[in-house]
């Protein structure tokens, strides 16, 4: 397969697959999360700013308890399914394409006693291997941005979802307002023809039968999040340059700076989104 023919997930696939992909996000990020942080202050930890946004997501959720099932999609780590499967018993499908990560969080989970609770499970978010009505709560952090056909997921939420179920995601997204062109350097980098906005979410939502509970909107929290990652970056390159390629490490540098750009420009926004089925 050539580079032109393959996937926006494919490409995602192969990036986080790779040893310099897996090392730099376990080791800035403190191995449990992989997403945008909700900060305090400029100098925070970031594995504390990305406990907190795992912490508000659930708060949106009333009715998490042992009988619920949820499905995260994108997971990552899975730092987001062991937080709620510990506090309060749910039972939890972490689905993501990295077998590499995947490894790492089913032996997180076998440590951390919480294998009976969290099942962690190859695949990717475009196609579902689910049954209709399936689960009581999607979630997703920061993961979405990386499908070609985001409208397709939205889709699959929707129909495993069960009647009255709850959808709550984070994704980096450009404003509804934003110029043509001027996120290109970001696009180049993550290999992308365009981000989801706000607007393209709640018209999607709306068509797969989605209703918008909330869209509790933090755009200062990204360039804060990607400024906090890129002086962690430089903090420990000494370390890095060990187990992650200088190329990896002055790409990740340059790319960081544009998500910066980007959010101080006002061309780009984050939050929190919660949907319910009909």
């Amino acid at each position: 397969m050539s580079e032109n023919q393959k996937t926006a997930v494919d490409k995602a696939q192969e990036y986080y697959n790779s040893d310099d992909a897996d090392n730099f996000y376990f080791t800035i990020w403190g191995g449990e999360d992989i997403h945008v942080g909700l900060y305090d202050s400029e100098d925070e930890p970031i594995f504390d700013a990305s406990r907190r946004t795992v912490e508000r997501m659930a708060s949106k959720i009333s009715n998490l308890d042992k009988d619920s099932k949820v499905l995260d999609i994108g997971a990552g780590y899975g730092g987001a399914a062991r937080y709620l499967a510990r506090k309060y018993g749910c039972q939890v499908v972490a689905l993501n394409l990295s077998e590499v990560e995947n490894e790492r969080d089913r032996v997180m989970n076998k440590e951390q006693g919480l294998d009976h609770l969290v099942t962690v499970e190859d695949g990717s978010f475009e196609d579902l291997p689910y049954p209709d009505y399936s689960f009581d709560v999607v979630w997703s952090q920061d993961a979405i941005l990386h499908s070609g056909n985001r409208e397709q997921v939205l889709k699959e939420v929707a129909r495993v979802l069960k009647s009255g179920g709850d959808f709550v995601f984070t994704d980096p997204m450009q404003t509804d307002d934003c110029p043509e062109g001027v996120l290109q350097p970001i696009l180049d980098r993550i290999h992308l023809e365009s981000l989801g906005s706000p607007g393209f979410y709640r018209e999607s939502a709306k068509k797969y039968g989605l209703n918008e509970i909330e869209f509790e909107e933090h755009a200062s929290q990204l360039p804060i999040h990607y400024g906090r990652v890129l002086k962690e970056t430089e903090n420990q390159e000494d370390n890095l340059s060990g187990v992650v390629s200088q190329d990896y490490i002055n790409n990740m540098k340059q790319g960081l700076k544009h998500w910066i750009d980007g959010g101080n420009g006002g061309y780009l926004t984050w939050g929190i989104f919660h949907l319910r089925k009909k």
